[in-house]
């Protein structure tokens, strides 16, 4: 399975239209498999971060905000959404493997930041 998780620092960034930067995982079900990625991406722009999607043959997002239409898009396309994610990145990725991960799910780093 691949994930797209995308990145604002060290953070799941706030909006996924407002995303420069995606960090993509492959995991079997228990562990990764292989290494992480993180691409920069030349601009802000849901749909430029779609089409990577596709292209990529992503099977699962993680992502702060995201308008409708594109939540719908993906659920179409059997992309799986978790949104709503505020938190570290790499707390999301270990949750998303695991199978812990919901949407609008606010991550202990997220908490122990304020």
């Amino acid at each position: 399975m691949k994930i797209l998780l995308t990145v604002h620092d060290k953070s799941i960034a706030p909006r996924f239209d407002q995303a420069t930067e995606v960090i993509i995982a492959e995991h079997d079900g228990r562990r990764l498999v292989g290494d992480l990625r993180t691409i920069i991406l030349p601009r802000r722009g849901a749909e430029d971060l779609c089409d990577l999607i596709i292209k990529e043959g992503i099977d699962c997002v993680v992502c702060g905000g995201i308008e409708e239409n594109y939540y719908r898009f993906f659920t179409w396309k059997k992309i799986t959404v978790f949104d709503g994610i505020i938190g570290s990145h790499s707390e999301a990725l270990q949750m998303a493997i695991s199978g812990t991960l919901r949407p609008g799910k606010i991550l202990p780093s997220a908490i122990e930041g304020c």
